[in-house]
């Protein structure tokens, strides 16, 4: 046992020397634009909660009406017993809520990526991922032992490139056509860019390959009926796989791929962890029912109408104080630092004033990208927006930025 922990301190170790050590911390209280840590109020501008729906009256009602209808756990997986009359309800709303035939929802949007590019793809066929996307995107792809390739980020033209290459492979195959899956995120979540779904569409269908979106830090928050950016862009339909969150702008937990009702089906059938996992709680699937509700709402038009407020206001505000920030498309706003250690310090530094922004580094991030991921929501105030540029100000001063 002595080599075996000397080794793990050893890790840890180097881990500490490169500013990449992380450790828990616990906060009180429900999840909102004020916790507490260690005691000590402060203010989070670090949450993917955008609509403020987490502690929501109406979503923890749900809940309520939930545990005494249903208890506490699902009892087993989908297949076994664990198909709960309020997890059908909720596919069918998101569906609905989508537009499309069908939806399956797993335990969490890692979950959901694993199990529909596993359920897709095999040994002979073909994943084409930007090299942003998230990792449980990336760590799907090399569990479906699928030939991985990897194209600039938002880059459409190198995503031709390999696309062709795709094409080359299955000329002469006596098996076939191998199957091409092309996956992106539609806003990207540690810069907070857009995805140029339009173009990549167009060339994917060109070359007959198929598309999967995932609308993680989108849904609720963009198109006409709130449904994501593919709604927004018009080209939902387009779209052979659509995946998305619970957990972010609708202040539950889980995930959801959506699309087809075959393409459902078949990861009912297939989808490793869909099948192999104990259903989510009934408490999280209302509570995403609920939210849907109010994100299709006056409320929830209301909610993100205030929360672009809040986003161009805090925009605006960074400008003004000189941070170099990049086009703000989303709640995402990235104070790139570049080393680790750096943004280590800024971030402790907010924290000893009362703001949360945790370091994000590698290898969530590249190395020497290292930043503060700023987050909006609509329940921010005004005022609390005005807290967190007198701090960074202080930190300015200090010689702490991004």
């Amino acid at each position: 046992m002595s080599g075996f922990e000397d080794q793990l301190q050893e890790q840890l170790a180097r881990f500490r020397d490169a500013g990449l050590y992380r450790e828990l911390r616990p906060l009180d209280g429900a999840q909102s634009t004020h916790v507490a840590m260690a005691g000590k109020p402060v203010l989070n501008f670090s949450s993917n909660d955008y609509l403020g729906l987490a502690n929501h009256p109406a979503l923890k009602e749900a809940v309520a009406r939930a545990l005494h209808d249903f208890g506490t756990g699902s009892g087993a997986s989908r297949l076994i017993c664990g198909s709960l009359r309020i997890h059908h309800e909720l596919e069918q709303n998101i569906a609905s809520f989508k537009g499309v035939p069908a939806a399956l929802c797993f335990s969490s949007g890692y979950a959901a990526a694993l199990g529909a590019i596993g359920a897709l793809l095999g040994k002979n066929d073909i994943i084409v991922i930007d090299k942003l996307v998230h990792a449980s995107i990336v760590d799907a792809a090399r569990l479906s032992a699928a030939k991985i390739r990897v194209f600039a980020h938002n880059d459409v033209d190198d995503l031709k490139k390999i696309l062709q290459w795709a094409d080359s492979r299955s000329t002469g195959q006596t098996g076939g056509r191998p199957r091409v899956l092309i996956v992106t995120e539609s806003v990207f979540s540690m810069d907070g860019d857009l995805a140029p779904l339009r173009e990549i569409i167009e060339v994917k269908e060109r070359h007959g390959a198929w598309l999967m979106v995932d609308e993680a830090h989108a849904t609720g928050l963009f198109g006409e009926r709130a449904r994501g950016l593919a709604e927004a862009f018009g080209i939902a339909d387009r779209i052979e796989v659509q995946m998305g969150t619970l957990g972010k702008a609708l202040g539950s937990a889980g995930g959801y791929i959506c699309g087809s009702r075959a393409l459902i089906e078949l990861l009912v059938n297939r989808a490793r962890s869909f099948i192999f996992s104990t259903a989510p709680t009934p408490a999280s699937s209302a509570a995403a029912t609920e939210a849907l509700r109010i994100v299709q709402s006056a409320e929830g038009q209301e909610r993100r109408a205030l929360l672009w407020q809040r986003v161009d206001e805090t925009k605006n505000a960074l400008i003004r104080a000189g941070w170099r920030i990049p086009v703000v498309q989303s709640p995402i706003l990235p104070l790139v630092v570049g080393q680790e250690a750096s943004a280590v310090s800024l971030a402790s530094e907010l924290l000893a004033l009362g703001i949360l922004i945790p370091a994000i580094r590698y290898p969530t991030v590249a190395r020497g990208a290292a930043r503060l991921r700023l987050t909006i929501s609509a329940s921010h105030a005004a005022e609390e927006i005005a807290q967190l540029m007198g701090a960074l100000a202080q930190c300015r001063t200090k010689g702490l930025s991004a």
